[in-house]
């Protein structure tokens, strides 16, 4: 049997509980390999699970998110990584059932993002994706054989379900571009390191602490479970010795019932477990067994060594040794934990938000909080598009805070007779344009995706311009100042900005070709309020669209001076302009410039304090880039005049954004 000997490894998701322990052990075992490790440092990861590699001379840790597809190119070239160990996944059932999107976002989309790198920079020789046992579905009771890898994939809740579609799309990649792929399918792991959300760290922290050991249902539901260790050597002989296009299982035949766990660690702390163990309310749906055919991995030589109950012993020593690893990890320990993602030290994206939309919307008519004050409010109705983009979502909120009544319209933008039966049937006052195609996961799609940018972002928006006019509506158009670039009339750091008449000079991607092209066509209406809005930023810092959350996951950035738009001031402005009336071109930004360098100072000074971040070029950033972006410094005098209150933009970025969010 051939040994496959890597190179350049990447393994995502490396700060988390198993993948820690693989990456110190190839990084311990094999010196020659050089490993990467890639984590966003999600709720349940803790860079001290990589404590031990992190001197080690072929070590290097990434903090970033793999829906970064600028970032994950990046890595895959300056490093030249052959192998990808992908373990990044949000994993808890009980949180995809509380948060679902936030599981097809992490573990579908961002595996597709990976294999699209894969396949773009052609150099990858093995692509390692961790899946779980529980794409199979439950496993009859009375099965005396296991699922083997052929078996049918029937997965039952939200977790395993995104699983499951992420496994569809490595097999596809490796069936359609010969992507060099292997799937892992493993029982449940435990050992220290864990988070404690999962079921043996979650009962050794409660029975330290001398609290009731909560049970889901009667406790007869069945799972096998391997030591770390004993997987962390699985996986090294999958790196090896696997063979490509093959699924492998990483399993045991020993079974615990659930209540049988509660009883061993009872047990170990000296506790008797029938004053100790407490029934709760079932999951909406607990699968009741799991059951794995391990035979073809143990064809390649692995086997499990650690016995239950050495491995359990270890493990409660490990916590009582280690009491504070995780923190406060109380909402863990709850039966029944929910939407553990959400901002704080170690915390993800809690967005579920990944691109602008592209005008085909779901109908809502949104009830406002409370009703409108004065005469001005009453006579107001907004009809919205781009209910799923992350502009339009905020002015929808924006709308109930101030109790203007909104719906969010249904039709396609190219579609006019769609945008007709919208307008007759919600009769607004005003129409908002927040939709189009920005691109997915950047403006890097729309170079290849020509013709459906054109179809949203030109015909489109003129479609619902024209329909407009028709009806003698206003129609708010947020549009980008991304059509324009330094110049020898507007020199980087002059101070002289873009003007609103200023013709773009920027055409380096399509999609700001698009956008440029269509403000140009927008001119000739006179019913039209086109709103340059640049490289927004919002007081969400988890939002995956916010200027600030991208530039601090990336590894390194360009050092450049820009105007940008602070949404939670100027978005409530653009209410106010609705309500003036005003038309024609405005640049939509804060007054003054700031550089990227300034903003992650900010960063580090309100957020995060060992935060650190380097710099490229203009020329080593289009390396890992497809299409060239914008930098530009845009005259804010129009909006000033009108509205004298707004803040600069740095004044803006401190009030609305890392004041609300300071942590130091």
């Amino acid at each position: 049997m051939a040994t496959y000997k890597p190179k350049n490894i990447l393994i995502t998701g490396a700060a988390g509980f198993i993948a820690s322990h693989v990456a110190n052990r190839l990084v311990r075992s094999y010196p020659d390999y050089k490993i990467v490790v890639l984590d966003k440092l999600d709720y349940c990861s803790n860079l001290k699970n990589l404590n031990p590699s992190k001197s080690s001379p072929n070590f290097k840790f990434v903090k970033g998110d793999i829906a970064s597809a600028d970032l994950v190119n990046y890595l895959l070239i300056t490093e030249e990584i052959d192998t990808i160990m992908h373990f990044a996944a949000q994993t808890h059932v009980d949180n995809s059932f509380g948060n679902s999107f936030e599981f097809t976002k992490n573990n579908i989309y961002g595996t597709h993002v990976l294999l699209e790198a894969c396949k773009v920079t052609g150099q990858i020789r093995r692509f390692i994706h961790v899946s779980t046992d529980e794409v199979y579905g439950e496993t009859d009771e009375d099965a005396s054989v296991g699922n083997h890898e052929a078996s049918q994939l029937l997965p039952t809740n939200p977790y395993s379900a995104t699983k499951a579609g992420a496994e569809m799309l490595v097999m596809a990649y490796g069936r359609s571009y010969g992507l060099p792929v292997i799937t892992t399918r493993g029982n449940n792991v435990y050992g220290p390191n864990q988070f404690p959300e999962k079921l043996i760290p979650k009962f050794i922290l409660l029975a330290m602490n001398g609290k009731p050991l909560p049970i889901h249902g009667d406790g007869s539901n069945v799972r096998s479970y391997l030591y770390c260790e004993d997987v962390a050597e699985a996986f090294e002989v999958v790196l090896h010795k696997g063979e490509v296009n093959h699924v492998y299982n990483i399993g045991t035949t020993r079974e615990r019932r659930v209540i049988d766990v509660a009883n061993d660690i009872s047990k170990l702390f000296g506790i008797d477990p029938d004053s100790t163990i407490q029934f709760v309310e079932n999951r909406p749906f607990n699968d009741q067994r799991y059951f794995l055919d391990d035979q073809k991995l143990k064809k390649l030589g692995w086997c499990e060594r650690t016995t239950w109950e050495e491995g359990l012993r270890k493990t409660m020593e490990w916590y009582t040794e280690n009491p504070e690893w995780w923190g406060d990890v109380s909402g863990a320990l709850l039966p029944h934990p929910r939407m553990l993602m959400m901002p704080g030290d170690r915390h993800s994206d809690g967005s579920d938000e990944h691109k602008e939309s592209d005008g085909n919307q779901t109908f809502t008519v949104v009830t406002p909080t409370k009703a409108g004050g004065s005469g001005d409010k009453t006579s107001l109705k907004f009809l919205i598009y781009g209910k799923t983009g992350w502009l339009g979502g905020l002015l929808g909120k924006l709308c109930e805070k101030q109790g203007i009544p909104y719906e969010y319209g249904k039709g396609r933008l190219e579609d006019r007779a769609s945008l007709m039966a919208d307008i007759r049937s919600i009769k607004p006052s005003h129409v908002f344009n927040a939709a189009g195609l920005t691109g997915r996961p950047n403006v890097d799609w729309c170079e290849s995706h020509k013709t459906e940018t054109i179809r949203v972002n030109v015909a489109g928006t003129l479609t619902l311009a024209d329909v407009c006019r028709e009806n003698n509506l206003l129609m708010m158009n947020f549009a980008t100042g991304c059509i324009f670039e330094y110049d020898a009339a507007h020199p980087e750091g002059s101070g002289i900005g873009f003007k609103e008449e200023d013709k773009p000079n920027f055409t380096g991607s399509f999609y700001s070709k698009t956008k440029a092209m269509v403000e140009e066509l927008l001119r000739e209406f006179d019913n039209v309020c086109t709103l340059r809005v640049r490289m927004p930023i919002s007081s969400d810092l988890n939002n995956p669209r916010n200027f600030i959350t991208k530039i601090s996951r990336y590894n390194k950035v360009v050092n450049i001076p820009n105007s940008m738009t602070i949404l939670d001031e100027l978005l409530p402005i653009s209410i106010e302009m609705a309500k003036r009336n005003l038309r024609g071109i405005w640049n939509f930004t804060n007054p003054g410039v700031v550089s990227h360098n300034e903003i992650l100072e900010m960063y580090k000074s309100y957020i995060e304090p060992d935060f650190k971040w380097s710099n490229f070029t203009l020329e080593e950033q289009a390396k890992v880039i497809v299409a060239p972006r914008s930098n530009n410094e845009m005259d804010g005098a129009k909006l000033s005049k009108e509205f004298p209150e707004m803040l600069s933009i740095k004044d803006s970025l401190i009030k609305y954004v890392f004041e609300p969010n300071k942590r130091t």
